[in-house]
């Protein structure tokens, strides 16, 4: 008996590309918001600032994912554009004389968010220029060096001083508003971090079935090839490190309402790296990726920090003469993400977002199984 593959098939290109496809993704999502929308009331304020923070790695990983999973731009400096989006929205939160109607309709804040993005994005073509005439190893460097001058200089030496403030920016309760909307709560900054997820996973998703989006992804197979076809690889590069860039801001000015305050500490060059490993783990080249491998390190990251809190009570309370071991477990944490990174290197080199890939195929050719023959 041949087995046929199962499956669902369209017969347009519009069909093909549509969002919601079947009416069983689209109850699918439907279900997906309808839990998000009701989460604040199923978790404790604990775990909301886990989604949160899962939330800010998205918009932070995003830019990395459109670079080095898209247009095949490596970056390991993206922390530098996050901040400067978080300081720019936090300086126009501060020290801009805004008219008295624009803080009382509160437009202050989402009108920082705008120019935090742009400001990001156009520090971050400054350093992709020489993407125009280097590449691999060299535009390492070159963004490793975004890196080490935006955050321990320009901000650390110069930004930070500004108000006689010292390394923070503290931002007064009431400030950080949209509308008549206070976002002065747990539940309050998860909402408005699943506005500006759903918000920019939406505008690349669409960038990305564009004829840019095509640009972006013949650049990351072949430039030269993608060059002899008419593309011009320098103008679509710095396009994506203006977008990449863009997305970080809105990050960066995203943070700002959950902290209450910004400080170079939030941007050291782990973070960069961090992000880097979310997309490896989730999956380069996918947006699905970004999300599985936030979602996948942020829970690494509060199990293992639950964990060693645990351990820690236990011996300081049974074994108090063996308590010292305690002060190991500090550094843990960046162990076992450095061992997550190798472990999806060797064993699932293609990330969680293949996997995820897989399984659904499975269900959705079940019982029409590939049979190998």
């Amino acid at each position: 008996m041949s087995y046929l593959p199962g499956g669902t098939y369209f017969e347009s290109y519009q069909a093909d590309q549509k969002w919601w496809r079947t009416p069983f993704i689209k109850g699918k999502m439907i279900l997906m918001l309808v839990l998000l929308a009701l989460l604040p009331y199923l978790v404790g304020s604990q775990w909301l600032s886990v989604v949160y923070t899962i939330n800010y790695y998205i918009l932070a990983a995003l830019g990395v994912q459109l670079l080095v999973g898209y247009c095949g731009q490596i970056t390991l400096g993206h922390a530098a554009f996050v901040a400067v989006g978080g300081y720019t929205s936090a300086m126009m939160v501060l020290f801009v004389p805004w008219p008295e109607w624009v803080v009382n309709w509160g437009l202050a804040y989402p009108i920082s968010i705008v120019f935090a993005g742009f400001a990001a994005a156009i520090w971050s073509v400054l350093f992709g220029l020489p993407s125009a005439r280097v590449k691999g190893f060299y535009l390492i460097m070159t963004t490793m060096a975004a890196q080490w001058i935006t955050v321990p200089l320009v901000i650390t030496q110069y930004v930070s001083q500004i108000g006689g403030r010292g390394q923070s920016f503290s931002i007064p309760d009431g400030l950080i508003k949209i509308g008549p909307w206070v976002i002065d709560s747990d539940v309050k900054i998860y909402y408005f971090s699943m506005v500006l997820v759903l918000i920019c996973l939406i505008v690349m998703g669409n960038l990305l079935r564009s004829k840019v989006g095509r640009a972006w992804i013949a650049i990351r197979d072949n430039d030269i090839a993608a060059e002899t076809m008419g593309v011009n690889i320098v103008a679509y590069k710095l396009m994506a490190f203006f977008v990449a860039g863009f997305f970080a801001g809105i990050a960066g000015s995203f943070y700002i309402s959950a902290l209450f305050f910004v400080s170079p500490e939030h941007y050291e060059w782990f973070y960069s790296l961090l992000w880097v490993g979310i997309i490896l783990i989730g999956g380069v080249g996918s947006i699905q990726g970004v999300v599985f491998g936030s979602i996948f390190v942020v829970m690494i990251f509060k199990l293992l920090e639950i964990s060693v809190l645990g351990a820690s009570e236990f011996l300081m309370s049974s074994y108090p003469e063996i308590g010292w071991i305690t002060t190991k477990f500090i550094f843990f944490k960046e162990s076992a993400f450095g061992l997550a990174i190798i472990f999806f290197l060797m064993y699932e080199p293609n990330g969680l977002s293949y996997r995820y890939w897989q399984i659904k195929n499975y269900f959705n050719l079940w019982p029409f199984s590939y049979t190998g023959k």
